[in-house]
């Protein structure tokens, strides 16, 4: 009878704190460096050369780059369905964090709008004709994350939604030419939509500013582990042992 409580209950904490665990923040708990824009300035660092995963890039800084934003959404480039930079052999663009920042971080409309990224987008939608109206499309950037560090590709790819993050670096193009030519470039500008409107971010320092919903992550955490270990005693109890 314990285990089988501890089955449900547990079931029905992962449940809930799975529903909560990536719920946005309301505009009270942001800090006030998401409020602002974006920051591209001009730079004068010359084209580089950086090797990642045996395959050498060229990567060219077209502009000096700080963005601290709330994460709506996110792609991590190495999640297994994710053919695409597999066969462009990508192995520098490490995620896509898809963020908030200015006016839709201070009105908060965000919280009514439905977002989603797939391997090179990020999409948003709202049934309530309020949050669309309020709702600045030029607030938002879907980011290509390039480095070539593993501590700063740590924190960019563990960043969740929810997260209040910022980094700093350059709008660049990069390229390679492992096999075949290869080619990707940047949006220079917020107020682009569509097609090549994405910022791409060679990133020299990332850090996240204050993270979403702790206590439900810790939840969910606890309660995977007590549904697991608590199916796997019951099952030994039910074929070698008596449950009292």
């Amino acid at each position: 009878m314990i285990f089988r409580a501890l089955i449900f209950g547990s079931a029905a904490v992962l449940a809930v704190s799975w529903w909560m665990r990536d719920r946005l923040p309301p505009p009270a708990q942001l800090d006030a460096a998401v409020m602002v824009e974006p920051d591209q300035r001009e730079t004068d660092r010359a084209p580089f050369k950086t090797t990642v995963a045996g395959i050498e890039y060229t990567v060219r800084p077209v502009f000096a780059y700080d963005l601290s934003g709330l994460v709506v959404s996110k792609h991590n480039a190495d999640t297994w369905w994710d053919w695409v930079h597999k066969a462009w052999r990508d192995s520098l663009n490490v995620t896509d964090l898809c963020v908030v920042w200015g006016g839709n971080a201070q009105r908060g409309s965000y919280r009514d709008i439905s977002f989603s990224s797939g391997e090179f987008v990020c999409y948003w939608q709202s049934s309530s004709s309020e949050a669309w109206a309020a709702f600045d499309q030029y607030a938002i950037s879907n980011n290509h994350l390039l480095t070539d560090d593993p501590a700063i590709a740590k924190v960019l790819k563990d960043a969740r939604v929810g997260d209040q993050i910022h980094f700093r670096g350059y709008l660049a193009e990069y390229s390679h030419h492992d096999g075949f030519p290869f080619f990707r470039g940047t949006s220079t500008t917020r107020r682009d939509t569509g097609n090549g409107a994405c910022e791409t971010v060679y990133a020299t320092e990332a850090e996240i500013i204050r993270s979403g919903n702790p206590g439900w992550r810790m939840a969910f955490t606890l309660a995977s582990w007590t549904l697991g270990l608590s199916i796997l005693l019951w099952l030994y109890l039910a074929f070698f042992g008596k449950d009292d």
